[in-house]
């Protein structure tokens, strides 16, 4: 299969929108002890059996495993085995680097680790998105428009009178011969998705940003699917939900899910 139809295939066979991210932040977990790695990785199968019914794919941060040095790369590997090819799997990398140094990313990420897809920065062009776009199977979610606050600094400027974001949208269309582009776009920039969304015409959108950071589920759901399919991804508010037990965990996942879904049947409707 091509990349979108293995995410399609991820969509359909779970029924599910949902991303979680694996944003594992030892600061973050209740205990009464300094946690080690290997408890880290105990949580995150703790995680993944709680949320492997309602998720359609999980989007491991690389950040949270790399700090961690060598054992944090055992870790990353392991999860990876542990939640299998049933999933859709996106490496949050956010590689951004050019020439040999994105091919040798581009290889790390689908053939060691064997990653689906992968977040790519574009503001080094397209040097540094083709390296990813180059096998069909596997693909990148190029970062748009995101939730933080200074993401206006930078991408709401405008170029001739066009909003940065924008150009990164045409960019992303003129490289996807492949139909493996798709972008990143936050949820709190629900007043912008629906024109991204017109101008992205069909290709993936990663949404991330609903949950802790308070963007709107509804507008990325309805939105996002309205031509094409949008991933939600969901870290924090699901990892770290309740009293952190499976039960909890799993509650909440369910949730996130059965609202998506009700959105979607509504919007059908």
């Amino acid at each position: 299969m091509n990349f979108i139809e293995t995410l399609n295939q991820a969509v359909e066979n779970h029924q599910s929108h949902l991303s979680v991210g694996l944003d594992i932040d030892s600061d973050r977990i209740d205990s009464k002890s300094v946690l080690d790695v290997s408890e880290l990785a105990d949580y995150t199968r703790k995680v993944i059996d709680a949320t492997r019914e309602f998720a359609a794919a999980y989007k491991p941060n690389m950040a949270f495993f790399e700090r961690w040095g060598s054992a944090g790369i055992r870790w990353l590997e392991e999860t990876i085995e542990y939640i299998g090819d049933e999933h859709f799997l996106i490496c949050d990398g956010k590689r951004g680097d050019i020439g040999n140094s994105a091919r040798q990313y581009a290889k790390s990420v689908f053939v060691h680790y064997g990653f689906d897809a992968v977040t790519v920065s574009p503001y080094m062009g397209s040097d540094a998105i083709i390296p990813f776009l180059e096998e069909p199977k596997k693909g990148a979610f190029v970062l748009c428009l995101t939730s933080n606050e200074s993401a206006a600094e930078l991408q709401l400027q405008k170029i001739d009178g066009i909003p940065l974001y924008e150009s990164v949208i045409e960019l992303c269309q003129r490289l996807n011969s492949n139909a493996n582009c798709g972008l990143v776009v936050g949820a709190t920039q629900e007043s912008k998705l629906a024109s991204i969304r017109e101008k992205a015409g069909d290709m993936p959108i990663l949404i991330p940003g609903v949950g802790a950071q308070g963007g709107d589920l509804e507008a990325s759901v309805r939105v996002g699917n309205s031509d094409g399919v949008a991933l939600i991804n969901v870290s924090r508010s699901i990892l770290f939900a309740g009293d952190q037990s499976s039960k909890a965990i799993s509650a909440k996942a369910r949730e996130y899910n059965n609202r998506m879904n009700e959105i979607l049947e509504i919007n059908s409707g």
